[in-house]
């Protein structure tokens, strides 16, 4: 077979770009295969966050929970679960005739927990990982603050800790570790709260179903009567991620 000098170089290049990346990168986007077991995933129903005015209530439970700094600072705050303009959060989805008002109220924004999570393909120390169950976990020790994940996440849902969290905690929940300087951190969907058969901590805040949380592939679960009964958003689809946060609007 012979090779024109393009081709060679085309293919030298994709050679010692695979041999420098670490074992659990792929090149290919193909997205996971789902099982039958369980597969967490979260509605939000915007109407009633608005008309409730949740949003305050879920983000100091999350905050006193998880131990997440107050940092007043935007280059320096940690965000787990926040609060973004509609326009913002589905700008691929908009139009010119959309709702006004709808168009410049907040929504809940938090980590998708994508089936298909870029920011795990890039870690090169698995210091994040997904799990059979969908959600995108994150082990601070394993972290070397290379913050290759913040780049690669399309969402925006990491943050990475530029000074020492433990500094700006008024009070501290010792069932949940601190975090030091150097590290990236983001939502775990509460895992170390549903290992007790527990609900998210911000879940468990809303009374009246604002957020709702349940295993997607459970027929009988309140996720599953939601997305079937209501016309939903999800963000920035078209990545081909597959987040599992969904928006009845």
């Amino acid at each position: 077979m012979v090779v024109n000098r393009r081709e060679f170089i085309k293919i030298a290049g994709l050679a010692t770009l695979g041999s420098s990346l670490p074992g659990n990168l792929v090149l290919a986007k193909e997205a996971p295969q789902i099982s039958s077991g369980t597969r967490w995933a979260m509605v939000i129903d915007v109407k009633k966050c608005l008309a409730n005015n949740i949003f305050e209530t879920c983000m100091k439970v999350c905050r006193e929970t998880h131990n997440v700094p107050s940092i007043s600072d935007p280059k320096h705050e940690i965000k787990w679960i926040w609060t973004e303009h509609f326009e913002h959060t589905f700008h691929e989805q908009k139009h010119d005739f959309i709702n006004r008002e709808l168009q410049h109220q907040n929504v809940f924004v938090l980590c998708n927990h994508c089936d298909n999570p870029p920011c795990v393909r890039v870690c090169p120390t698995q210091a994040t990982w997904g799990r059979d169950d969908g959600i995108v976990m994150m082990d601070q020790h394993r972290c070397i603050g290379c913050r290759y994940c913040i780049a690669a996440c399309p969402y925006g849902s990491r943050s990475f800790n530029y000074k020492d969290p433990r500094l700006f905690l008024k009070t501290q929940n010792p069932e949940y570790p601190t975090r030091t300087l150097g590290v990236v951190e983001k939502c775990t969907f509460c895992a170390e709260r549903l290992a007790k058969n527990l609900q998210p901590a911000c879940v468990e805040a809303c009374q009246d179903g604002e957020l709702v949380f349940g295993n997607l592939n459970d027929p009988q679960s309140k996720v599953r009567a939601l997305l079937q009964k209501h016309f939903t958003l999800r963000r920035k689809p078209s990545l081909g991620t597959n987040p599992e946060i969904y928006y009845i609007v």
